[in-house]
């Protein structure tokens, strides 16, 4: 699965994306934008916002006057907008972004660079949009290990087919320290990595399983894919590596992140 084939997975409506992946970025937006230095006062650019999870936490920090978004899924735009009115929503791609140089104080792109087409030119353009003494960040999961609700999803697919494509492999910057490569290729000044843990709860084992029926990302898409039967071993698998269970339970999740400054 190539960079692109993986983000045409989240060719979705907001709510499905919520179901599944909605659920950890919302967690993930807080810590990374600490990590990122945003504060009041800042002006400062959401790439590849989805359907706003991080953009909300931006606005509530910095005022929606003072955020802009962009995406190139149609749907992920229009949710965006719905749930922050005042911030500037557009339709791009992170390696063109419509902005003037010297726009912002703050360029940030969470559980992106996965499916970004060319990672160097995205990370380029994070910089041209910025101010001087700004700062870029990115974030992505640990596909290799610790993001337990892909992890665990994938080893019970391979577990059914060795074939199925496992994100670890087939996507970039899921391992340590990757993530920061894109951004001194593309002339940052200084730039640090590290990682972000957060944990997100359920309900019941079949709060987890119906997120991936709504064929988000590229676990949901290969999950819609199966026939019944298979679909069904497929959850059966899954279901007893996360120890069958029957009352509500957590999984973690850790995000690599690289902080860039300009």
């Amino acid at each position: 699965m190539s960079s692109s084939e993986g983000a045409r997975t989240f060719r979705v409506t907001g709510d499905a994306y919520d179901r599944l992946m909605g659920r950890y970025s919302r967690r993930l937006a807080a810590p990374f934008a600490d990590t990122a230095g945003v504060a009041e006062g800042h002006r400062v650019l959401d790439v590849g916002c989805g359907p706003g999870a991080l953009t909300s936490e931006l606005a509530r920090r910095v005022g929606a006057g003072a955020v802009a978004a962009i995406d190139p899924s149609e749907s992920f735009v229009a949710e965006c907008a719905r749930r922050n009115r005042g911030v500037d929503v557009r339709q791009g791609r992170a390696e063109t972004l419509p902005f003037p140089d010297a726009t912002f104080d703050r360029t940030l792109a969470q559980l992106v660079f996965h499916f970004v087409s060319e990672p160097t030119a995205a990370a380029a353009e994070m910089g041209r949009v910025l101010r001087p003494g700004g700062r870029a960040a990115a974030c992505v999961w640990d596909f290799a290990a610790e993001m337990r609700l892909l992890r665990q999803f994938w080893d019970a697919a391979r577990e059914l087919d060795p074939t199925a494509p496992d994100e670890a492999t087939r996507l970039r910057f899921g391992r340590e320290d990757e993530i920061g490569a894109p951004f001194a290729e593309a002339g940052f000044r200084e730039v640090t990595t590290g990682a972000l843990v957060v944990e997100v709860n359920y309900e019941s084992f079949d709060d987890l399983w119906t997120g991936f029926l709504s064929g988000v990302g590229p676990a949901g898409s290969y999950c819609a894919s199966l026939t019944q039967e298979r679909r069904q071993a497929l959850r059966e698998s899954l279901s007893r590596r996360l120890g069958d269970p029957q009352a509500p339970f957590a999984l973690t999740a850790r995000a690599w992140y690289a902080v860039a400054w300009a």
